[in-house]
Order: structure tokens, then sequence, then C-alpha cells
């Protein structure tokens, strides 16, 4: 038994009794695409505060999702995948290895070509919101030569090269985003060295300042905790929690089920498709989770005595 599915099944007897902290019920997979604003939810709960309301108010989209299905040489991916995910929100996307986190990432930025469905990223094709900088995204691992000389500055700088092109060259308000970005996730003193030099966690967040230096609108994380330390860790939950408390549109996948329901106040358990999509408290249940990890009623008897 996997790591993974043993975490889900801890988290299911562990919080099977947690009562629901909104008001709005949960989304199986067999349900039409909700409608988040018939149940107050689209700008979060009134308990979050106006700052929250009126910041998402001003940023446009979201992610919107109908009908996406992605195939490999014919194996599908994912099947009939629809959601909505508003401005002010932070989304955990939880599922086991391969079923279709990744591949639902690249679809999402127009990487990869579905087979059929839509995909809407502040309000404009995935694909053209890429090209346009609308969105930023941070791989679980970023394939980059460690031993190539590129200091932290010049990797967040990166993350403006959407705003440049080719006959300009960074100017003040450029570094000015830089230096903002790289001090958000506390690196300051590190901006001139060597991203090599680094550790792990202090790379996960040089990537994560990327980001904050493209000034997106929504973002979206392929597990931002793995193999990072707990400052780092920390950090970079702050981060994103007062991101989406100024309006961004945010996902993240995530293996540590114990961390998101501080982290999130929404989650969506995949399987190739949809298995549910709604208020955190709600989602992440026994049944749920059973679903999504593809448990069978012994393996879930086994998990919680081993886990007790």
């Amino acid at each position: 038994m996997s790591t993974a599915t043993l975490n889900a099944e801890a988290f299911a007897a562990s919080h099977a009794p947690a009562a629901a902290r909104h008001g709005s019920p949960a989304v199986d997979s067999h349900a039409a695409p909700r409608d988040l604003t018939a149940h107050g939810y689209a700008i979060r709960s009134a308990s979050a505060g106006s700052r929250a309301a009126s910041a998402a108010a001003a940023i446009p989209g979201g992610i919107h999702v109908r009908g996406l299905s992605v195939s490999y040489d014919g194996v599908p991916a994912l099947r009939d995948v629809s959601f909505d995910i508003e401005p002010g929100h932070l989304c955990g996307l939880v599922g086991m290895n391969g079923a279709g986190k990744s591949t639902l990432f690249k679809t999402l930025m127009g990487v990869v070509r579905p087979d059929a469905g839509s995909v809407q990223l502040a309000g404009i094709d995935g694909r053209q919101a890429r090209k346009r900088g609308m969105v930023s995204y941070v791989p679980q691992q970023e394939d980059i030569d460690w031993s190539f000389p590129l200091r932290v500055e010049d990797a967040v700088m990166m993350g403006r090269y959407g705003l440049l092109n080719w006959l300009r060259s960074p100017r003040r308000e450029d570094r000015e985003a830089v230096r903002a970005a790289i001090g958000r996730v506390e690196l300051g003193e590190f901006s001139r060295r060597q991203i090599g030099n680094l550790s792990g966690g202090q790379r996960k967040r040089v990537f994560v300042a990327r980001g904050l230096a493209q000034r997106a609108r929504i973002m979206l994380l392929d597990e931002p905790f793995a193999g990072v330390d707990r400052r780092s860790e920390l950090m970079i939950a702050k981060v994103l929690k007062d991101l989406a408390r100024d309006g961004m549109t945010i996902l993240v996948a995530s293996h540590d089920l114990h961390a998101l329901p501080e982290l999130c106040d929404e989650a969506m358990l995949i399987n190739r498709a949809i298995v549910a999509h709604g208020p955190i408290a709600e989602v992440l249940q026994p049944e749920q989770l059973a679903k999504a990890f593809g448990l069978e009623p012994e393996d879930q008897a086994l998990s919680e005595d081993l886990m007790r």
C-alpha cells in the first residue's frame, strides 16, 4: 500500500466527525458543474471579511473547465472534467499518482491539447492566458542544471519575461518586482547567490517568487511542499494564503492531506474524473477519499488499525 494511500486513510479516520466549515455541499463526480454563486461561495464567506470580497471582485476570471477529456495514445488520462474555481479561492487538488493531476495542469496551460472540452483562465483560453503571463506555474521539479551559474535574482526575473520582449531589457519596475518577490519569500540576503547552492526548500521558494514577480492572476502549484524544510513550508503557505486573500485564484496539488485544511478553503478529489469538489471539510471525508484512492472497505479498516 502506498504512502499516499495510507495518508488518505489516516486523514479520513481522524477527520470523519469534523463539522463542515461551509454551508454548501460537496459536488460528486456525477453532478452537473456547480454554480458557486448560487451558494454564496464565489467570493469566500462573509466571515472572510470584505478585503477578499473586494479584491476578488476586482480580478475577473478564475478557472473554468467544461467537459475536459485527455488521452495519451488512446489511454484516458482525464474524463469529462468540469469545475470552477473563483478568484479569491485556494483549492487543494488531491489524487493518487497517475490520477491526472499533472495532466490537468498541463492542459489548463495549453501545453497538452485535450480531446474534448474547454478551459478558460481569467476569461480567456488557457494557452492565451499562459502566453500573456496571466497564469503562473510552479512545478514539482524544475528541469534545471543546478551547476549552471544562475543567481536567485536572475531566476526570479524569468517571471518577468512574459512582460518583456526581444527589444526591451528589464526596467526599473521589473527589478523592483523581482526584489519585492524575493523579499516576500524571505530570501533577500540570498538574491545574488547561485541557485545551485541553496537548499531544496529555498529553491522552491525561489520558484514561488518567480510566480510572484510575474504578477499573474492565477497560480498553479504541483506539490510545493514536497522535499522542503519546515520553515519553507510555512513561508510558502503564508504567501499562498495572502495571495488568495488579495483575490488570486490558486490551485495546489498536494499529498499532505493533514496540511490542506489549514491552507485551503476548498478541495477537489480526482481519479481521472472529478470525484468531489467543494468546501474542504465536506470533501475530505472517508467515503470521498476511498473513491479517489481506489480503496476497498477492508483496506480502510486495515489502515485505520495501523494508523491508530
